[in-house]
Order: structure tokens, then sequence, then C-alpha cells
């Protein structure tokens, strides 16, 4: 009797070995257009409205808790980089990466168990046709491409509600919550929200990838993998964000520091 550490460890390994397969066919010809559109159009049309959505009270809480704060602290000249640097790096990657593995990635998993189920998997096997090359890249780079764009909408969305809360709100100074931002932000700071974005995509598409390619028998496993896509991701991507920022503070000084 197998051990589920040891089962962990390898579907962990699994996973990996998936990855890897993606990140090596993504650069090898022939690249699947077609089908890569027509994923990138699915997956921005059901979550650019969510995205809107979500980032206009991420982005009024994220002001009105840092705002209320540094008002404490006697330092609200600071309040609109504050709130900036933690919406840029933070905040609005981590709404990219649950909308992307929430609403994308099971969506993914769930049409991806049902061919499994199937057999349409195996049989373009049979026909030589392979699936991950046919089926999993041009998915796993849709969600990267709409990961990163997505960011840059959340972002903005998400610093303009913040910046109206603040204002009108708290009674902050519009002039100097936009001339906060070159005293404490940096490129960096937004390089690194693109960065989590395309690596946020990428693990959110190969997660849900993987389980939709190894569902349990009928279609209550193709459900039970696609909730269990959902938390796995959630939980990969909380743990990455966590190792990112570490790794970020540690390589890129602050400014002026």
């Amino acid at each position: 009797m197998v051990s589920y550490p040891a089962t962990a460890l390898r579907t962990i390994g699994q996973v990996f070995q998936l990855g890897a397969t993606v990140l090596g066919m993504m650069f090898r010809p022939p690249f699947q257009w077609r089908e890569f559109i027509q994923q990138f159009w699915f997956i921005a049309s059901v979550t650019i409205l969510p995205a809107c959505l979500v980032s206009v009270p991420f982005g009024a809480v994220t002001s009105l808790q840092v705002g209320s704060l540094i008002k404490q602290l006697g330092a609200e000249s600071f309040t609109g980089a504050a709130s900036v640097l933690v919406i840029i790096q933070q905040a609005s990657p981590m709404v990219v990466a649950l909308l992307v593995s929430g609403v994308a990635g099971s969506a993914m998993c769930a049409d991806m168990g049902s061919r499994t189920i199937r057999e349409e998997i195996d049989a373009m096997r049979v026909l030589g046709v392979d699936p991950i090359e046919r089926l999993v890249v041009p998915r796993v780079l849709a969600c990267i491409a709409v990961a990163v764009l997505l960011n840059g909408l959340v972002s903005v969305v998400g610093v303009a509600s913040g910046y109206v809360f603040n204002v009108f709100m708290q009674d902050g100074t519009p002039g100097a919550y936009l001339a906060s931002f070159s005293a404490l932000a940096q490129l960096p700071d937004l390089y690194v929200g693109e960065i989590k974005s395309v690596i946020f995509g990428f693990i959110a598409g190969v997660v849900a990838a993987y389980l939709g390619l190894n569902p349990g028998k009928g279609p209550k496993g193709v459900g039970d993998s696609v909730n269990m896509s959902v938390v796995y991701a959630f939980l990969t991507l909380f743990l990455m964000n966590m190792i990112l920022t570490a790794i970020y503070l540690q390589i890129v000084p602050p400014k002026g520091g």
C-alpha cells in the first residue's frame, strides 16, 4: 500500500514534469495559433469584468487602511506612494492570480477532464497527436498573456480607486498623493508585478492542465479535479508570492537605501 506522502510527492513531481514539458514546447514549432487565440479570448472575456470589480474594493481598502495608519504616524505625504506600492507589488498580482486560477483554470480543468473521461486524449495519442502540444501549451500561454494584461488593468483601476477614496473620504491632498510616487516608487516595483503575473499564469495553467489530464472516474471525478485545481492553485500561488516577494526585497534595494 502506497502512503499518502509518497503519493503527494509523486504528484508534485508529475506536475513539475508537466511544467518543464510545457516550458520546452513553448519555443518549439509548430505553434497552435488558432487554439491560443480562442483560449485567450475566452479567458479574457470571463476575467476582465470581475478583475475591474474586484480591483476597486482592493484599491479602496488598501488606500483607506494605509492612509489611516500613515496619518497616525504623521506622514500623510507618503500615503500615495505607500498605497501604490502595495497595490502594484502585492494586491494586483494576487487578484490576477486568483481570477486566472479560479475562473480560467477551473474552466480549463473541466474541459480537459471531460476530454479525458471521454477518451479523446487517448484517441489523440493513438493518432500520433501530442495532447500537451495541441491542447495544454496554447492554454498555458493564453493564461500567461491574459495574466500580464490583467495585471496592468488591475493596477490602473486599483490605483485610481485608491486615489478617489483617499482624496474624497480621507481629505487627502491630490498633489501630495501624486507627487509621493517618485519618493518611494521605482521601476523594479512595476517589473516585479509583471514577473509575478507571468509566473502565476503559468502555474495556474499547468496545475489546471495536470488535474484535467488526470481526473477521477466519471463526471464526479472531473468535478473533484476542478475543485482541487482551484485549491491547489491558490495554495501554490500564495506560497510563490511569498517566495518572490522575499527574493525581490533581498536583491532590489529600497529607493534611497
